[in-house]
């Protein structure tokens, strides 16, 4: 009897010392190793521990603490990986901490094109911006596994690109199979249409029902008709589209919006422009161009009227002792408002840039999440789209907006006199549950004081 125990104990003690030699050749996966493996783990590679005999406490304990809570992955194992070793898969990247999904818009490529590293291979429209799927691998697109139209997340695999350019050719091989149906397929297909008579009554009931259905047809035809849908195009909306439609009407549902008017003399600052548009050019290396002069404006609105900078959390009033200005612009895309940041410590040339830096972005396409995140105030200029006076809607979540709008020469009295002046309509649409009425005509007066006088930026007057 003791020699049979002094067995089972040397047996367990071995069998733990295996299970600890071979827990020292594998180590814990770290969470980039884990999130690298784009396609599979093959099984292969696991390193498995087989322990003879009954295990005592010990080596239970260890396994618990050491084997189930993690994934252990070989020190050699790639960051991805394929049956052949060979397929990448290329995923929707990371798009922004405010951008769930997005709309797969366009592939840039085909199975059977050649792409090399980074080189885009889609685009994914998201409602801030157009994201580009980038190749993991240089090789050729062996397989498009999502389509256009698709709404996808990070981390959705869309292709699969194979390095050695092998296998191209099976991009119609998921058709074949449903092709080839084989004939134990077909009986099962055919089974449920010869089940039961009785099913067959079932359909024959509800026809007495489809025969009510004609009168509203009927009633449709007194009306009158045009060839079905034969002058309507039904087109999805786009991310960029449904995102400027939610956000614009919560912006009405949830802000007490209310806009006040003036109108501006342009001659001063277009005499100013014309004066110095040409030495500005050649020193700046940017064409002088009356957005700055308006955003100097709004600055000097906002320094002087703090709480249309500001907005409301909650019971409270949050004001910013710093002055970010979106600026609207239109693309073929839809509505971007990118932020000009701290612009109260910016000259006219450093606007300029910053705007048409901007602008280039966001008709380009090319414009990040980073460049339209904050803003405390909005400018609109619909005047380049030839706008005469607008209503403008606050660009949430913050407190008011400026429009611009077109220069028409129209008659004022001036000294007495009534003579021909460029005018422009300036509107503020404010937050009335913040900003008061006074507080509103006072920062328009404001923009018009410093447009019709520019001198006033210089003197602080």
């Amino acid at each position: 009897m003791l020699g049979v125990l002094r067995r089972k104990v040397a047996s367990d003690a071995s069998s733990a010392l295996i299970a600890r030699r071979s827990w020292h050749r594998v180590r814990p996966a770290t969470t980039e190793e884990v999130l690298s493996h784009r396609r599979c783990i093959d099984a292969r590679n696991f390193s498995h521990i087989t322990i003879s005999g009954p295990m005592d406490g010990r080596v239970s304990r260890v396994i618990k603490e050491n084997l189930l809570p993690q994934i252990i992955i070989p020190s050699g194992n790639r960051a991805f990986c394929s049956n052949s070793g060979d397929l990448v898969d290329a995923v929707v990247p990371f798009m922004g901490e405010s951008i769930s999904d997005g709309t797969l818009a366009t592939f840039l490529k085909k199975p059977g094109d050649r792409v090399e590293v980074d080189e885009p291979i889609a685009q994914i429209e998201t409602d801030k911006v157009t994201i580009d799927v980038a190749s993991p691998e240089a090789g050729v697109v062996q397989e498009l596994i999502a389509k256009e139209g698709d709404t996808v997340e990070p981390g959705t695999k869309i292709a699969v690109i194979s390095k050695s350019a092998e296998g191209v050719s099976g991009v119609s091989s998921p058709e074949k199979p449903v092709e080839n149906a084989t004939p134990e397929e077909k009986p099962e297909v055919s089974k449920p249409e010869k089940k039961s008579p009785a099913a067959e009554l079932k359909k024959e009931k509800p026809k007495p029902k489809s025969n009510a259905s004609p009168p509203p047809p009927q009633k449709m035809a007194t009306e009158p008709q045009l060839a079905p849908k034969a002058r309507e195009r039904r087109v999805p909306m786009t991310k960029i589209r449904q995102r400027v439609r939610d956000r614009l009407k919560d912006a009405q549902n949830t802000y007490a919006l209310l806009t006040t008017f003036n109108e501006i003399d342009m001659t001063n600052l277009m005499k100013l422009r014309s004066e110095y548009k040409d030495a500005f050019f050649e020193k700046h290396g940017v064409k002088l161009g009356f957005m700055s002069g308006f955003v100097k404006a709004a600055v000097s609105g906002l320094q002087n009227q703090p709480v249309i900078n500001a907005v409301i959390d909650g019971g409270d009033i949050i004001y910013r002792d710093y002055i970010d200005i979106s600026i609207a612009v239109g693309t073929p895309r839809g509505l971007v408002v990118p932020v000009v940041r701290d612009v109260d410590k910016m000259n006219f040339a450093e606007i300029e840039k910053e705007i048409n830096t901007l602008a280039k972005k966001a008709t380009t396409g090319t414009i990040s999440i980073d460049d339209m995140v904050g803003g405390t105030f909005t400018i609109s200029n619909g005047g380049v789209y030839g706008s005469l006076l607008s209503t403008p809607i606050i660009n949430p979540p913050q407190s008011a907006i400026l429009g611009m709008h077109s220069i028409i020469n129209r008659p004022v009295v001036v000294g007495g006199n009534i003579v021909a002046r460029p005018m422009m309509y300036v509107a503020l649409t404010y937050d009335h549950r913040l900003i008061d009425g006074k507080e509103a005509v006072h920062f328009l007066k404001r923009i018009k004081d410093v447009v019709e006088d520019p001198h006033r930026l210089l003197l602080d007057i």
